[in-house]
């Protein structure tokens, strides 16, 4: 069984906890990181940098993570090494982002995507296969460089 690991602030707790009963109901193990309650004043911060630890250290899980835009939480989450975080705006982007970059944490939007529309997305994410071309590999590897 496949383990999600996930995460929102309070732009994205409802959603949040409405996907995780979808996931729950399709058969993943799903490990809630919070938020466990709706805080007003939390940060993204906290729940990208949780999913994060989670998914590297966790061999063969996924994460995702929620927020208003998915873009602050992306950030925080693509600062540990190994972990490779996209968002995930429709079905084709949550698809080529595991097969050409073997992302593992999925991000999303609360404020510009609908729950339905999240479901597809984190089905497309969690059923698709990263593609193992050389290619594909090298360049994933180098995502771990440190910058200039």
């Amino acid at each position: 069984m496949t383990k999600i690991f996930i995460g929102a602030d309070h732009r994205g707790f409802e959603k949040k906890n409405r996907l995780a009963e979808y996931l729950i109901q399709n058969g993943f193990e799903v490990v809630d990181l919070g938020a466990d309650s709706y805080q007003e004043t939390d940060d993204y911060n906290d729940f990208a940098t949780k999913v994060s630890k989670s998914v590297r250290e966790s061999l063969g899980s996924y994460g995702i993570l929620l927020c208003g835009s998915a873009h602050g939480i992306s950030i925080q989450a693509n600062r540990f090494k190994g972990i490779r975080a996209i968002v995930g705006f429709n079905t084709r982007l949550a698809k080529i982002g595991r097969e050409h970059n073997d992302a593992n944490i999925l991000c999303l939007s609360a404020d510009f995507q609908e729950l339905e529309e999240m479901k597809n997305i984190a089905k497309t994410f969690l059923n698709t296969e990263f593609l193992n071309e050389e290619r594909l590999v090298r360049r994933n590897n180098r995502l771990d460089e440190e910058g200039q």
